[in-house]
């Protein structure tokens, strides 16, 4: 195999342009071709976890990026958290989402619960921040 450790962007890089092509043709599981693909993309996840980290949704975003994907408004959400002025509070950062609220918005559009309860900031006034405990 032809393949080197990832080191540098030029190095990611070449590694993305090598693999690009399995995903027009994915290899044989067991061939040598997949072996390679396997390797090829073991070393990218390695090498973006570690310069290119991703960081997690918080629960508001999470909330926010569903209904917009979704063609859902606030007043859909209303109907999930009970009132339109608790939706408000809580896609506004006013108020964190509470135990009861993880449970609708899980239950009814199922969103991950782990990540719902995840502590986020909140926006209280301009000169202080709170964190929501989930």
């Amino acid at each position: 195999m032809d393949i080197k450790p990832i080191r540098t962007e030029e190095d990611y890089d070449w590694a993305l342009a090598e693999i690009a092509p399995y995903f027009d043709d994915i290899p044989e599981k067991g061939t040598p071709v997949a072996d390679r693909f396997d390797v090829l993309a073991d070393l990218i996840s390695a090498y973006e976890a570690k310069n290119h980290p991703i960081e997690a949704l918080s629960p508001v975003d999470l909330i926010s990026i569903y209904m917009e994907e979704t063609g859902l408004q606030q007043g859909d959400f209303a109907l999930v958290v009970g009132s339109a002025s608790r939706a408000s509070e809580f896609l506004n950062r006013k108020r964190p989402l509470t135990l009861n609220a993880v449970q609708k918005i899980h239950e009814k559009w199922r969103l991950p619960a782990s990540i719902l309860i995840q502590p986020y900031h909140l926006d209280e006034d301009a000169g202080s921040q709170k964190v929501a405990a989930g």
